[in-house]
């Protein structure tokens, strides 16, 4: 960015906010002193030595300011962001004052998953770069993390461009900012301005993921998943006797000619489905090292619900996001480019929250979940209140797949004493915890990328075409 101008406003009114600072303290004692040493003394030399203290301050607050400085924060939304792209914000100091901004100090807070690696002033009104204005951020310290310096002419402002990358999803901060300036030849120095923080969206990255077309049931109207029941589609069900109301293009004539009677080709409709993704927000383990580096329990958990959510989205079909937690935020189904956009939204505000009451009820509220759907949950295990719950959907005739999202890389802690052998309990239970529930009905399988889902779908949809047993 380049010096901007400041909007135009009314005219400023004297304003408190400016003090005098000690080298104006220091010029008046100075000149006070030696007028009246010279007058007592009758020393004319003392006089003629005050004069230029006197007059030079005189002269330097002839014009005193009225207006403090105007800061604002640009988060350069200019389209979508999302993990490991490129951040551009800045900082404006603008001059509604009738005098120029001789020196004025800027510096901002910046959220530690935003990696700022370059700051500094663009240029100033007459393109002349202020001294010391840009910087370089050095290995695990941020660029913008000192004070910026640069001179304000009137009725202009500077921008402090903010150059990086964003490390993490999420809403980041940006600010709060703060700026005092000096005039009058540094005799006159302003409170510090301070502005509200203005938050960055970032999206998460959407990682690649692939699944196979098997649905449980697919029960919308239109789709491309294969239902059971006739109607128009792609899929072969059949020949049968033509009847009133069939179409004269699915006529079959070579078993039409043999049997001397019409026949028509049956198909299989094609229908959409319905897929929720519970998010068990129970709980949170592991340590985030944003883009590229290890994954807490929500980073995979957010991530691989915007990958399903893409995905299924892209075939049509409806999705629905469910948070298992105390707070039992819930989107509802709908299908489209619009829905996955604001399943986006809703991610960046998931948040692991601990609660000491059960929230099944609280969550799966009556008629919230279609028989039809299938439930996707992404859970860690970590919590029994998430396994009872897995337990309680398959055993209500539910299609539940299980997404393991505990990071592989959890390392056991290095306490001495008995918490290595804790930790090892905790694993073996946690185990038995997985194969009851498998028992149950419920397959459990580890996100993995594209590919994680693609046997444990065929396996729901074989068992969705027998008879269930459980009561809804």
């Amino acid at each position: 960015m380049t010096g901007s101008t400041v909007p135009h406003a009314a005219e400023p009114e004297p304003a408190p906010g400016w003090a005098p600072t000690r080298a104006l303290g220091r010029a008046v004692l100075l000149a006070g002193l030696l007028l009246v040493a010279g007058v007592l003394l009758g020393r004319v030399d003392l006089i003629v030595l005050a004069a230029p203290f006197a007059l030079g301050t005189a002269y330097a607050l002839r014009r005193r300011p009225t207006a403090l400085p105007q800061v604002w924060i640009n988060p350069g939304d200019d389209g979508p962001l999302v993990e490991g792209g490129d951040v551009a914000a800045a900082v404006s100091v603008g001059n509604p004052d009738t005098v120029d901004y001789d020196l004025v100090v800027v510096r901002s807070r910046v959220s530690p998953w935003l990696r700022i690696d370059r700051a500094g002033f663009a240029g100033s009104v007459d393109d002349a770069p202020a001294a010391d204005a840009t910087a370089t951020g050095g290995a695990g310290r941020s660029a913008a993390d000192r004070p910026f310096v640069t001179s304000v002419p009137t009725g202009a402002a500077v921008d402090l461009e903010l150059a990086g990358r964003a490390l993490r999803w999420g809403r980041h901060p940006v600010g709060p900012a703060g700026a005092r300036v000096a005039t009058a030849g540094g005799l006159l120095v302003s409170r510090a301005v301070i502005t509200a923080p203005v938050g960055v969206r970032v999206y998460p990255r959407t990682e690649p993921f692939e699944a196979v077309e098997a649905m449980p049931r697919a029960a919308g109207l239109v789709g491309a998943h294969h239902s059971r029941r006739p109607g128009e589609g792609g899929e072969l069900a059949g020949v049968r006797i033509f009847a009133p109301g069939d179409r004269l293009r699915r006529i079959d004539w070579r078993v039409s000619l043999r049997a001397r009677q019409l026949h028509v080709a049956a198909t299989l409709s094609d229908r959409d489905a319905e897929v929720v993704v519970l998010l068990d927000v129970l709980a949170e383990a592991g340590r985030s090292g944003g883009v590229g580096g290890a994954a807490s329990v929500l980073d995979t958990t957010v991530r691989a619900t915007a990958a399903i959510a893409e995905h299924y989205l892209h075939r049509g079909d409806r999705v629905s996001l469910l948070e298992y937690g105390p707070g039992a935020r819930r989107l509802r189904p709908a299908a489209g480019r619009r829905q996955y956009l604001t399943v986006l939204e809703w991610l960046l505000d998931v948040r692991a929250d601990s609660s000491p009451h059960e929230p099944y009820d609280q969550v799966f509220g009556p008629q919230l979940l279609s028989s039809d759907a299938l439930v996707v949950v992404l859970t860690p295990l970590l919590d029994e209140r998430s396994a009872q719950m897995l337990a309680r959907l398959a055993r209500a005739g539910r299609f539940v797949v299980a997404v393991d999202t505990l990071p592989t890389d959890l390392t056991p802690p290095k306490d001495r004493g008995w918490a290595e052998v804790a930790y090892r309990l905790w694993r073996l239970d946690r185990e038995t915890m997985i194969g009851q529930l498998r028992e149950h009905g419920v397959p459990v399988v580890r996100w993995a990328g594209a590919g994680s889902l693609d046997q444990v779908l065929r396996d729901v949809a074989r068992l969705a075409t027998a008879p269930r047993v459980g009561g809804r």
